[in-house]
């Protein structure tokens, strides 16, 4: 078992979500930074999908009943572990042995937003629809962690040996690039070379549904809103004010404003690290698929 002693700002415990029930009005959720949740999880031998704890600014504390195996991953934290009177400071990016009745603590990033804590074995809270992830636009799933809750471990015989050698995700980028549409004719004319010609601010209204951003407003060519349609992790929608969100993992399936572009794939990790304040820029590709 894991007791959360302290959660920090918003924790929640995640894994890689509930893919295919969007037609039924499901979001996929899962890990904000999926790439940090694997890396976490091959770290201390799980399989990439294991349910972990994701972290928001840091600011954790968390005690295990029993000796484990922990990996912490993404925003990069100062770790400590306090067990039998004695402190040692591990480091990301590599497995540690954290003692029976040990506390591990994580402090606030310096850089980045989200951080992920693994744990051999994975958490083995109750799946719902497949899933152990906190769906914070629909509420499946186990509620937002605080003080005094309690987190079972799975069991960890039957995992292979603990390897090393895992590539560590991208850092932080401050260019995302994109790709256009599928709604960009609803906008004016040079409204993509708007999108990319100057930073936007990463707003304090941002989440895990996603990132609401401040900047140069895209104006739209067309009146009215589309009918809903189906939505992708990395969209671009706008609203009426012409300042455009990126979705994130809790997303909705649908929505109504038109999206001007798609986020490439490999830039979602370091799109769910933005916090607000960070400026960031957008690269119009026109040839890689996202």
């Amino acid at each position: 078992m894991i007791e959360v002693i302290a959660a920090g700002p918003y924790a929640t415990v995640q894994d890689l979500g509930r893919p295919g029930y969007g037609h039924l009005g499901v979001p996929c959720s899962g890990a904000a930074d999926a790439p940090s949740l694997r890396l976490a999880n091959r770290l201390v031998g799980n399989p990439e999908g294991a349910a972990g704890i994701e972290l928001t600014f840091g600011g954790a504390g968390l005690r295990f009943t029993t000796g484990a195996w922990v990996a912490v991953t993404g925003a990069a934290c100062p770790l400590e572990v306090v067990a039998d009177g004695m402190m040692t400071r591990p480091a990301m990016l590599a497995p540690f042995w954290v003692p029976p009745l040990g506390e591990l603590r994580v402090a606030f990033p310096l850089a980045g937003l989200r951080t992920y804590v693994a744990v051999r074995g994975g958490l083995d809270t109750p799946a719902v629809l497949g899933s152990r992830s906190t769906d914070s636009l629909s509420g499946l799933g186990p509620a937002p962690l605080g003080a005094g809750d309690v987190l079972p471990v799975g069991p960890s015989e039957d995992l292979p040996a603990l390897t090393v050698d895992a590539v560590p995700p991208g850092t932080p980028r401050e260019v995302l690039r994109v790709v256009a549409g599928p709604r960009d004719d609803w906008f004016a004319p040079g409204a993509l070379e708007t999108l990319c010609a100057q930073p936007y601010v990463v707003s304090q209204d941002s989440n895990r549904v996603g990132v609401r951003l401040d900047g140069a407003p895209l104006p739209r060519a067309r009146e009215g809103e589309l009918p809903s349609e189906g939505m992708v992790a990395g969209a671009l929608q706008v609203p009426p004010d012409g300042q455009p969100i990126v979705f994130l993992a809790d997303h909705p399936p649908t929505g109504g404003y038109p999206v001007i572009a798609v986020l490439a794939s490999d830039c979602l990790g370091a799109a769910a690290q933005l916090r607000p304040g960070d400026r960031v820029r957008f690269r119009l590709d026109r040839l890689a698929p996202p």
